[in-house]
C-alpha cells in the first residue's frame, strides 16, 4: 500500500504525506491480524511529538463541535471517542495508522473539551451520558456520516456503548475499552464493596461544592493525579500531559464533569428531553453490532471484568486484554493495539 495515494483530499494532504513518510521511515512494520492478515502500522511517534492538521467545526445539535479529520474523505469512517481527564491526542497515534490504512478518522472534543463550544449560552451543561451519546448522533448526521465503526474508552466507550446499543443501524463496529458501561441512576444509587468504592473517591468529592470548587481551582494537578492513579505503569512525561490538559480550560469544562459525576449518582437531575433514552438504557440493553472489547492488564481506573459483560454483547464479539503494564489511557498507552482493533472489527462487519 502506497499512504500517499490514499490521500485524496487536500485538506488531508499534508497529514497523509506525514503518515505515509512515517510507514517510510519505518520499513513499514507489519503488526499481525487475526486470520493471518497483515495490517500496515506506522512506528509510534515520541510522546510529545505528533499532532493533527487544523481542527474543522461544525454545527451538530446544541454544538459547534471542534474535530480532527484525517484520511481519505470516501474512506470507511471511525469515531474515535475520548474519555475524562483525557482529550483528542489519546488518539494521536492511532489515527496517521487508520488514515493510513485508509480510513477516514473523526476525532471530535466532546463538550466541556478543548474548542468544542455550545450554541446558546442558555443551553443546559449536562453531562448525563445520554447527552453525550445524542452529541454523537448529531455530529454523525451534520457530517453525513451514516454509519461508522465507534472506538473509546472512558466516557468515550461508554457513549460508543450507548449508540451502538441504542441506534445499531448507525453503526458498522464497535470497539470499547473496559467493556459495557452502560448505566443508569438506579444502578448509580447501589453501594459497592468497600475497596471499590474507594476507587470511585473522585466521585464522592465532586458530589460536594468544595469538590466543585477544588475542581475548579486544581484541574491541571487533579487530572494529572487520575492519570497517574489509572495508569500506574505509564511513564508519561510532562510535554504529554500538558498537551491534553489545555483542553480542560474549556469554559463548560467543570460544570460537565461535576454533572455526569452528580446525575450518575442521583444528586443531579438530567433534562427530560433525555427521559426516554434512560428510560431504555436503564434496561442494560445488548448490543448486537460486532464488537471487539479491550482492557489493560494495568488498568486502576474502576472496570468490571470481561466475564461480568461479554453476555451483553449477542454479535460477533471478541475480547482482548493488553499486556505490558497498559493502563486506562489504553489507545494511548497501545496504538497499535488499539487501532488493530478498529481494523478488525471493521473486517467483522463485512
Amino acid at each position: 500500500m502506497n499512504p500517499a495515494k490514499e490521500c485524496i483530499d487536500t485538506r488531508r494532504r499534508q497529514l497523509c504525506g506525514t503518515a505515509g513518510i512515517a510507514l517510510a521511515a519505518s520499513g513499514l512494520g507489519l503488526l499481525g491480524a487475526p486470520g493471518g492478515a497483515q495490517t500496515p502500522v506506522a512506528q509510534p511517534v515520541t510522546a510529545a511529538a505528533g499532532g493533527y492538521p487544523p481542527l474543522e467545526r461544525i454545527n451538530a445539535g446544541l454544538l459547534e463541535v471542534a474535530y480532527a479529520d484525517l484520511g481519505p474523505a470516501k474512506g470507511p469512517p471511525v469515531i474515535l471517542l475520548h474519555g475524562w481527564p483525557y482529550d483528542i491526542y489519546s488518539f494521536v497515534e492511532v489515527a496517521p495508522i487508520l488514515a493510513a490504512g485508509g480510513h477516514r478518522v473523526i476525532i471530535p472534543y466532546l463538550r466541556g473539551y478543548g474548542a468544542t463550544r455550545f450554541l446558546a449560552a442558555e443551553t443546559f451543561r449536562n453531562g448525563q451520558p445520554a447527552a453525550l451519546a445524542e452529541d454523537a448522533i448529531a455530529l454523525m448526521d451534520a457530517l453525513h456520516i451514516e454509519r461508522a465503526v465507534l472506538a473509546g474508552f472512558d466516557w468515550g466507550a461508554r457513549t460508543a456503548d450507548i449508540v451502538a446499543a441504542l441506534w445499531p443501524g448507525r453503526v458498522t463496529g464497535l470497539v470499547s475499552v473496559s467493556g459495557y458501561l452502560i448505566g443508569s441512576q438506579a444502578a448509580g444509587k447501589m453501594p459497592l464493596p468497600p475497596e471499590a468504592e474507594l476507587q470511585w473517591w473522585y466521585q464522592f468529592y465532586f458530589a460536594t461544592e468544595r469538590g466543585r470548587l477544588g475542581y475548579e481551582k486544581n484541574r491541571h494537578d487533579f487530572a494529572k493525579l487520575i492519570w497517574k492513579l489509572a495508569s500506574p505503569k505509564w511513564q508519561f512525561d510532562d510535554a504529554t500531559f500538558d498537551r491534553s490538559a489545555a483542553a480542560f480550560e474549556n469554559p463548560d469544562h467543570v460544570a460537565i464533569v461535576v454533572h455526569n459525576y452528580r446525575w450518575r449518582l442521583g444528586l443531579a437531575d438530567g433534562e427530560r428531553r433525555y427521559d426516554a433514552v434512560e428510560q431504555r438504557l436503564a434496561t442494560a440493553p445488548a448490543i448486537t453490532v460486532p464488537t471487539i472489547t479491550m482492557e489493560g492488564d494495568a488498568n486502576g481506573a474502576p472496570h468490571p471484568p470481561p466475564s461480568a459483560y461479554a453476555a451483553k454483547f449477542t454479535g460477533k464479539y471478541e475480547h482482548r486484554t493488553i499486556s505490558g503494564g497498559i493502563g486506562h489511557n489504553l489507545p494511548q498507552e497501545a496504538p497499535r493495539e488499539f487501532a488493530t482493533a478498529v481494523i478488525d472489527v471493521a473486517r467483522m462487519a463485512i
